[in-house]
């Protein structure tokens, strides 16, 4: 068995990528892939020889052996998949690999255009390489205080187990990997002709300007766990013009703090005294994730297992320019009937004072710039979460469950225009070519920021 991590997760072209590699083989060489309309195979490594190393805990820092390979000047921007073959056997390339396998992005240097943020930080909360995550014996941090795990593991959108029921619509890829959603919207901006540049959340840690270069930063799926840093570079993105187009859900729901070096990411996500990383509450981190997004998942909510029950996303204001080209009109709701329906495993929402089952029309809360939702939010969709989903979370002046829940797709303006669709399933929807409506609306959004 050969698995394997990354030193880092990104890398410039012309440097060299370090990755730490443990086998039983005594020998074994990596195959190096580009992930844009499937697979595009770039390169193959010689034969490197082989070493055994112990596998470490979920918080520790692994310390398998560092092996060293020159990422070519001419390599654009993308995300690579790094395969690894043994002397006498070799696992069929997939991005359902658990072992076998390591993603890292090269990062462009460009200005202007698309730049495309994955969810690493996200990506490795899930992540049971070393028997725990965030979510399964989690280990324990003293400082700061919370649970750690471990950036220098196996794992991390491809390579290793990850924690979370099977999706119902797709057991094929779990959740919280590279497959499950980015892969999938990766897949269609090449098909569509889309030529983003690539980066990771801690990409834009490490670097607040990084984003700065570009005219509108992407993101699908689940963005879950942030740090101060990488949010701080994204407002700061936003306060100088440049746009953001959210094709996901359960957004900047987390902080998590970098230590030792960027090699670990803790995250307090409960005690006697609440969660300390919560964003929205005093008692956390105190900034409101709706701020950043417009929206959050307090006031949507989720169904992890099984079918789900959904009217789809109800139009609000079709006049808007999204709806350009879909045909719909007032009150009509598209994704109900797809596959999987459109209002996902998880939903982020701006909060409501009513909606109007009968009409469909919807109203935005009273008080909704006390939760966070910026002004001039517009409401341009929504989808109510009735009994039957599974977490309906609880917020300031509504215990669980309690008030109105719903997916809400909108948008606002400040200085840039963020665009929030406000589902995680967004990519798998628009990656099944069936749903025009859905297709049409993700070119509108792309097209419109990518200029103005």
């Amino acid at each position: 068995m050969i698995r394997a991590y990354p030193m880092r997760p990104s890398v410039l072209p012309g440097e060299r990528l370090v990755l730490h590699v443990a086998t039983d083989s005594r020998r074994f060489r990596v195959h190096f892939y580009r992930w844009r309309d499937g697979f595009e195979a770039v390169s193959t490594s010689p034969w490197q020889p082989g070493e055994r190393a112990r596998e470490r805990g979920a918080g520790e820092d692994w310390g398998w052996p560092a092996y060293e390979f020159p990422v070519p000047a001419h390599w654009p921007s993308a995300v690579y998949i790094a395969h690894f073959e043994e002397a006498k056997r070799t696992l069929p390339l997939s991005l359902a690999l658990e072992s076998a396998a390591a993603l890292f992005v090269v990062r462009g240097q460009r200005r202007g255009g698309m730049l495309y943020k994955l969810p690493l930080a996200t990506w490795h909360a899930y992540n049971l390489s070393g028997g725990g995550c965030y979510y399964a014996n989690p280990p324990r941090s003293l400082d700061p205080p919370g649970a750690r795990v471990s950036l220098q593991r196996p794992g991390g959108g491809i390579g290793g187990p990850t924690w979370g029921a099977p999706d119902h619509y797709d057991c094929a890829s779990r959740r919280q990997t590279f497959a499950h959603w980015d892969a999938r919207f990766i897949r269609w901006l090449a098909r569509q002709g889309y030529a983003p540049e690539f980066c990771t959340d801690l990409d834009l840690h490490a670097d607040p300007e990084l984003a700065l270069r570009y005219r509108l930063l992407v993101a699908a799926g689940q963005d879950e766990y942030w740090t101060e840093a990488t949010r701080d570079a994204v407002e700061d993105f936003i306060a100088s013009g440049g746009n953001v187009a959210w094709f996901g859900a359960s957004l900047c729901w987390w902080r998590v703090h970098l230590v030792d070096g960027g090699r670990a990411l803790v995250c307090h996500q409960g005690g006697a005294r609440g969660a300390f990383d919560h964003w929205w509450p005093a008692s956390g981190a105190g900034r409101p994730e709706d701020r950043l997004t417009g929206v959050s998942h307090r006031h949507g909510g989720g169904w992890r297992d099984g079918a789900r029950a959904t009217s789809g996303f109800i139009v609000q204001k079709p006049e808007h320019w999204v709806f350009a080209g879909t045909g719909l009109q007032r009150g009509e709701a598209f994704g109900k009937d797809t596959w999987p329906p459109l209002p996902g495993y998880e939903c982020d929402g701006a909060p409501l004072d009513t909606f109007d089952r009968a009409s469909g029309k919807a109203t935005l809360s009273a008080w909704a710039d006390e939760g966070g939702t910026p002004d001039g939010y517009q409401l341009l969709a929504a989808c109510p979460l009735d009994h039957r989903w599974q977490d309906l979370p609880p917020r300031a002046r509504h215990a669980a469950g309690e008030g109105i829940h719903a997916a809400t797709l909108g948008l606002f303006e400040r200085g840039g225009t963020v665009f929030s669709a406000g589902t995680t399933d967004w990519a798998q929807v628009l990656a099944d070519g069936r749903d025009r409506k859905v297709e049409r609306i993700t070119r509108n959004v792309l097209d419109r920021l990518l200029l103005h």
